[in-house]
């Protein structure tokens, strides 16, 4: 008798649990930390863009004022979808110096989730978007600079990642960026592909396949998985799975560092988007760095066209001058849902929330890997903030 009730209990327990840790976030205090976000390719009102970052934001109850959260659809600077192929760009690239000045006492931080912009392809014709075009809007410009550099002077913490100074920015202000961040973006970038046979999968970007065929002497021998990379040059190669890659997804290898600090993971695969940036190690270090698995044939291919087996994905400066980050790769855009962020604890459950059988999927690499980085950065700045704040 007396099991069959423990039984009871602990079934009614685990039933209202979502109801015990959605009331613990709830009553979880309020911090106000302002977040400038620069988001410049929201295709729709989802944000889909700085999805992860919202999460954590509204997780850790993190609020743009003392009492208002921050709202995805409208909480950035950046381009502003609407119906009709309408849309409103409301970036840095409006803003007077003063206007910047003002905007850099403000906020405590800045990330830069996405530059690479709005296509002409994608947005008027979205039947198409695999094929390239003309640019509406993206990259980073003078203003971005100008904002970058204040953040930077006042020692305000700065995040940014994937494609934040490579195309479609121009050269003269991704020299900028670089000098002033101590990093080099090589011209390359890449991702993972599960299935190249371009008889049956249809999502893969034309525009790269003409590319290959034009360089290669109109031949696209690929069927398996593998890794393609271009330059901004529209330079193209590809490793293809056992021909040139001992394990097909590149993946992430944790320093040290990287695992002490923000309890990631020894290596996790990344099947997205990512750049082949350099570090200055005199002013930078890495918490973790992409390594491709590659075979003989593989390695002597990426050594063709100058791309190392092992570079940056996690590139940080915290030196007592300024605090900044580099993530190389789309690392705030994860198939995720905000619902899951109103209850606290819910990491406990993350096994439920991805499938690891799924070559493709991302939804893991934001729970072990993203989500408990970008907490740990942000709960030491509130608490640098508050010290600061207490001392003066």
């Amino acid at each position: 008798m007396l099991k069959k009730r423990l039984k009871h209990i602990i079934i009614i327990l685990i039933l209202l649990s979502p109801v015990f840790m959605f009331l613990a976030w709830f009553f979880t205090p309020k911090t106000k930390m302002v977040a400038a976000i620069i988001d410049k390719t929201v295709l729709t009102t989802e944000g889909q863009e700085h999805i992860s970052l919202d999460w954590v934001l509204n997780y850790k109850k993190y609020t743009k004022t003392s009492t208002k959260f921050y709202k995805r659809s409208e909480d950035y600077f950046g381009f502003f979808p609407k119906e009709n192929e309408q849309f409103d760009l409301r970036g840095l690239e409006r803003f007077p110096s003063n206007k910047i000045e003002q905007l850099s006492n403000d906020a405590d931080l800045v990330y830069f989730t996405d530059t690479y912009g709005i296509y002409t392809n994608e947005w008027y014709e979205q039947n198409n978007q695999t094929e390239r075009s003309g640019i509406v809007y993206g990259g980073l410009k003078e203003n971005d600079m100008e904002f970058l550099q204040k953040m930077k002077d006042k020692n305000k913490l700065i995040i940014t990642e994937f494609n934040t100074f490579g195309s479609p920015t121009a050269y003269d202000i991704r020299r900028k960026f670089e000098h002033t961040f101590g990093l080099q973006w090589t011209g390359w970038t890449g991702r993972y592909f599960d299935n190249l046979d371009t008889l049956t999968n249809k999502e893969l970007p034309r525009w790269l396949i003409k590319n290959y065929l034009n360089q290669h002497g109109n031949k696209w021998p690929f069927k398996k998985s593998g890794v393609a990379f271009v330059n901004e040059n529209d330079q193209v190669t590809i490793l293809e799975d056992s021909i040139h890659l001992e394990r097909e997804i590149p993946q992430i290898i944790s320093n040290d560092y990287g695992k002490k600090r923000f309890s990631l993971p020894d290596e996790i695969k990344y099947p997205f988007w990512f750049d082949i940036v350099q570090n200055n190690s005199a002013i930078n270090k890495t918490a973790a760095n992409y390594k491709l698995y590659t075979t003989e044939k593989g390695s002597r291919e990426l050594k063709k066209y100058g791309i190392p087996t092992s570079f940056p994905a996690v590139t940080y400066h915290l030196d007592s001058d300024y605090e900044f980050y580099y993530f190389s790769g789309d690392f705030c855009d994860n198939p995720i849902t905000m619902e899951t962020s109103y209850f606290k604890g819910i990491g406990i459950f993350k096994r439920f929330f991805y499938n690891d059988r799924d070559k493709t999927e991302r939804a893991s690499f934001f729970w072990k890997f993203y989500r408990p980085m970008l907490q740990k950065i942000l709960e030491d700045y509130e608490k640098k903030i508050s010290n600061k704040n207490n001392e003066s």
